[in-house]
């Protein structure tokens, strides 16, 4: 009677241990966004990002007033067919770097982007795999990212026994 006792509690209670797991969520980009610190990374990175636009806006300025004296010559007829085949070269190839600029520009904003905010991401991660294991949570997703898991306990890898079946 004894065994029986003990088996149809251990049914009931197998259950109740699984389903008090616990699960939880929270949107990762508006954590982000919350801190102090992001607010100064942000400040940080528009100044950056202002100072590299201003130099190309300046470029792209000065390449403008070249085409446009350029055109003002070959409208009036002043120009030698051969010059006006170098400066157009020239004025390509100045086009070109500007357009590179730009290219760099964003490289270097998106770049300095991650150098500012790695450090707060990290500290974040951290602070969430530590609330997990203080409040005993298996999984907590991210809600800003459609099947993001911010946090999992360590389980077991179950790769082979997945391809075993396939």
């Amino acid at each position: 009677m004894k065994s029986y006792i003990l088996f149809a509690a251990f049914l009931f209670l197998t259950p109740a241990l699984s389903m008090a797991q616990k699960y939880g969520h929270l949107n990762f980009g508006n954590l982000i966004s919350s801190l102090e610190e992001t607010k100064a990374a942000d400040s940080e990175l528009e100044a950056y990002q202002k100072q590299l636009v201003t130099k190309g806006e300046e470029m792209a300025a000065a390449w403008q007033k070249e085409a446009q004296a350029f055109a003002q010559q070959v409208q009036s007829g002043t120009m030698a067919p051969k010059a006006q085949q170098e400066t157009q070269a020239k004025l390509e190839k100045e086009r070109d770097e500007i357009l590179a600029y730009e290219q760099e520009v964003s490289q270097k904003v998106q770049a300095k982007r991650q150098e500012l905010l790695e450090p707060l991401i990290t500290r974040a991660e951290q602070a969430i795999q530590e609330v997990a294991k203080e409040n005993g949570y298996v999984m907590i997703f991210d809600t800003s990212v459609f099947n993001a898991i911010l946090f999992a306990e360590e389980a077991d890898d179950v790769m082979e026994l997945v391809k075993a079946k396939l």
